[in-house]
């Protein structure tokens, strides 16, 4: 008998349809995969699971009694702990704090000292790969972004809840506290314990789950186990057969690569978590940062963008020193970047569609004034490119999934094009169609003549975009992988030989 089961449940949220007919079901000591595109449900029906949100419809099942779960304190009662996609924590409390949050031992009056304690056994469980400056006392606002998605997931753990639920977990993480993770969700696993797991990475669906279940435009469309099918099949469930355009084969570097103009120069650059980072960067070539998460690539392009200025170094643009101390000034000599924490970086909250993909035109342009009707005819073109899906300019940015969301961070960029992209691991927590789409129009910008520099914590993505990859490792780059040598071997032994 399994564990969870969820029955054709549903979920409207005005003439949206988030989740049409959602089903699952999750045996006792499994790690049941959920994939599929941003926007397709599967989010809703672990809200829907956890108590976060009341289905319009269906039926959920707990070692097979029908349950109703009003709230997510009734869904803790049920044994259901869950791990969610936007980070829930109070960024003034401390680590241990946010660990127990729920359950803070001695209630109004906490007992620090067992606080301290409990919330060090599951700190302990990552010893080793939290990094510097992490410890039950850190408050929570003065961690990475990799660190803060510790604490959510130990977070979770601290529940002990016999189903487990973790909402793209890794998206932050970088390969050691992956498998760090991974050991943990094994162990949890031979103890019995229900793991739904959702995940973009294919790499990781694979190495952890046992079964996956696929779900398209709020559908359930199939279980299968994991090693009974493969990638491609799970990509063709996830976009109804049309798989073109996913292929991960190296891409052939254009034979005038060699004869570009170089259009960005970077020599010694050093600043905070890079050291002594050049390159040439030339007119229609796609350059890719490699190696582990959070060894000095984000930096660099913030850097380069002016928004975390370097501390030494030289940069030039077209021949021209390029004074890199605010995004403002980049932004006017043809510099633009975009970073895969769209929440941070990217969206402007609570505003509509319009005003987030038109401010980098109205800054180049100078406008002070402009006729809606104008930058939308401006807009439109760049949407398209991206095959954005939006119901219309005068809707919240908050309508959309988070891929299309991505799509209006980098169609902004589009509308006057940029002579520099830089792109900081942009397909974070997007689907795979969204990535098609996304990768797609970089090619044919790179096509066009656009000097491309490209982030990501996919190895796949690099392999299958970058003309070449610099390997980054503790903030220096220590290897360069050209012509044949662009190989996920390679890569992964550049990145993990100095780690």
């Amino acid at each position: 008998m399994a564990r969870l089961v969820a029955k054709a449940v549903s979920k409207t949220y005005g003439a949206t349809k988030a989740l049409r007919r959602g089903d699952l079901e999750v045996e006792a000591g499994e790690v049941h995969v959920l994939i599929g595109s941003n926007g397709s449900g599967k989010s809703t029906l672990c809200k829907i699971v956890a108590g976060s949100v009341r289905p319009d419809s269906g039926e959920l099942l707990l070692d097979g009694k029908p349950v109703t779960i009003n709230d997510p304190q009734e869904a803790k009662t049920y044994g259901i702990g869950i791990f969610y996609q936007e980070l829930s924590l109070a960024a003034h409390r401390t680590v241990a704090e946010n660990i127990l949050l729920s359950n803070l031992p001695g209630g109004v009056f906490v007992d620090r000292k067992q606080l301290v304690a409990t919330a060090s056994r599951y700190i302990a469980l990552f010893d080793g790969v939290t990094g510097e400056g992490f410890s039950a006392g850190a408050t929570v606002e003065a961690l990475r972004p990799d660190q803060r998605q510790l604490v959510e997931i130990m977070k979770a753990l601290s529940t002990e809840a016999p189903i487990l639920i973790f909402d793209e977990p890794t998206s932050a993480l970088d390969r050691a506290q992956v498998d760090r993770f991974f050991d943990i969700l094994r162990r949890l696993k031979a103890e019995g314990r229900s793991i739904v797991f959702i995940s973009h990475r294919m790499d990781e669906i694979f190495a952890l789950g046992d079964r996956v279940t696929v779900i398209r435009d709020g559908e359930t469309v199939a279980t299968k186990r994991i090693d009974e099918t493969d990638a491609a099949e799970v990509i063709r469930l996830m976009v109804g057969g049309e798989s073109a355009g996913m292929e991960t084969a190296a891409r052939a570097p254009a034979a005038n690569k060699a004869a570009a103009q170089t259009v960005l120069s970077v020599g010694n650059l050093s600043g905070v978590g890079f050291h002594n980072v050049s390159f040439d960067l030339a007119a229609g070539e796609i350059l890719g940062l490699g190696g582990l998460h959070g060894q000095g690539q984000s930096a660099v392009l913030r850097a380069l963008f002016g928004a975390s200025p370097p501390s030494s170094g030289s940069v030039s643009l077209k021949g021209e020193p390029l004074d890199a101390n605010s995004p403002r000034a980049t932004i006017k000599r043809g510099v633009a970047y975009v970073s895969g924490d769209r929440r941070r970086d990217g969206v402007i909250a609570g505003r509509p569609i319009l005003e987030n993909v038109t401010p980098i035109h109205a800054l180049k342009q100078r406008l002070a004034l402009a006729a809606p009707s104008s930058l939308r005819d401006r807009a439109k073109p760049a949407l398209e490119a991206l095959r954005t899906k939006f119901a219309g300019f005068g809707h919240p940015i908050s309508s959309l999934s988070g891929g299309n969301q991505q799509k209006i961070v980098i169609a902004r960029w589009l509308i006057d094009r940029p002579d520099v992209l830089l792109l900081d691991d942009p397909t974070k927590g997007i689907d795979l169609s969204a990535k098609t789409d996304l990768f797609q129009l970089i090619r044919k910008l790179a096509a066009e003549g656009m000097a491309i520099v490209l982030y990501s914590s996919e190895d796949a993505e690099l392999l299958g975009n970058a003309d070449r990859i610099l390997v980054f490792n503790g903030g220096g780059v220590t290897r360069e992988l050209t012509g044949a040598d662009r190989t996920a071997f390679n890569l992964y032994q550049a990145a993990y030989e100095a780690a």
